[in-house]
C-alpha cells in the first residue's frame, strides 16, 4: 500500500534553509503528480508546491522564489528545497500525490510529516 515518509525538518533561524525529502512506495511514482503541503495547528492543510510526472512545477504565491520542488523518479523521492525561510513558514510539512491519495470513506492517506520551525 501507499507509504510516504517525510524527513529533513528541524529548527532554523529566519533567513536559513532546509531541504525536505519524501520517500515514496506502494504506487507507480513516476506516473503521479506529487506535492508538498503544510499545516499549522487549527488551520487547514495548505498546498505549497506541486510537480507533475513530467516535472511541470507550480507554487503557492507565499513561497514563490524561495522554495523549489524536485523529484527523482529513480529513487521514488520528492524534495522541497526551502530558502530565505520566514517564521510564517513554521508548520508540519507533508508530501502526497496531487490530488492526495484517497483511501476511501472520505479519508485521505497522510504520512507522519516533518516539523519545520523557523525562529525570528
Amino acid at each position: 500500500q501507499v507509504q510516504l515518509v517525510e524527513s529533513g525538518g528541524g529548527l532554523v533561524q529566519a533567513g536559513g534553509s532546509l531541504r525536505l525529502s519524501c520517500a515514496a512506495s506502494g504506487f507507480i511514482f513516476r506516473l503521479h503528480s506529487m506535492a508538498w503541503y503544510r499545516q499549522t495547528p487549527g488551520q487547514q492543510r495548505e498546498l505549497v508546491a506541486t510537480i507533475s510526472g513530467s516535472s511541470r512545477l507550480n507554487y503557492a504565491d507565499s513561497v514563490k522564489g524561495r522554495f523549489t520542488i524536485s523529484r527523482d523518479n529513480a529513487k521514488n523521492t520528492v524534495y522541497l528545497q526551502m530558502k530565505s525561510l520566514k517564521p510564517e513558514d513554521t508548520a508540519v510539512y507533508y508530501c502526497n500525490a496531487d490530488p492526495p491519495f484517497n483511501i476511501g470513506g472520505g479519508n485521505y492517506y497522510w504520512g507522519q510529516g516533518t516539523q519545520v520551525t523557523v525562529s525570528s
